[in-house]
C-alpha cells in the first residue's frame, strides 16, 4: 500500500461488496471458518460501513 488513503466513498463500496459477499458465504455455509467467527466478523464490517456513513454524512 501507498500509505494514501482511500477516498470514503471506495471504502464505503468495498465494505458494501464484503458484506455481501460474508453474508452469501455464511447463507450457503461455504464461509471456511465457523458460523460464530462469520457473523462477527460480518456485524464488525456493518459497524464499520455504519461509521463510515455517519462521518460522510456529518461532512456534507
Amino acid at each position: 500500500m501507498s500509505g494514501v488513503e482511500e477516498p470514503a466513498s471506495l471504502r464505503i463500496v468495498a465494505l458494501r461488496g464484503q458484506i455481501a459477499e460474508s453474508g452469501a458465504a455464511i447463507r450457503q455455509r461455504q464461509a471456511s471458518m465457523d458460523n460464530a467467527t462469520a457473523w462477527l466478523l460480518l456485524s464488525r464490517k456493518r459497524a464499520e460501513l455504519g461509521g463510515l456513513l455517519q462521518r460522510r454524512a456529518g461532512a456534507e
